[in-house]
């Protein structure tokens, strides 16, 4: 696996320890990973973030919590 170079957002923290975080990389990849094992990453594109992102706003995974 190569070595991207990811700038990662702030973590963003539930209740507890479950805090996530956020990144994306000069090429328009974006991550996500557990805070303190940024280097076990899920990656896809920057579009597919944005796609997530809208439809956790829109409620689309509420059914979830």
């Amino acid at each position: 696996m190569n070595n991207p170079t990811i700038t990662w957002e702030e973590p963003f923290c539930g209740e507890g320890n479950s805090c996530f975080r956020l990144g994306t990389d000069p090429q328009g990849n974006a991550y996500i990973a557990i805070a303190g094992a940024e280097h076990t990453y899920l990656t896809d594109s920057h579009e597919a973030l944005r796609a997530l992102i809208l439809d956790i706003k829109a409620g689309k995974v509420d059914h979830l919590l």
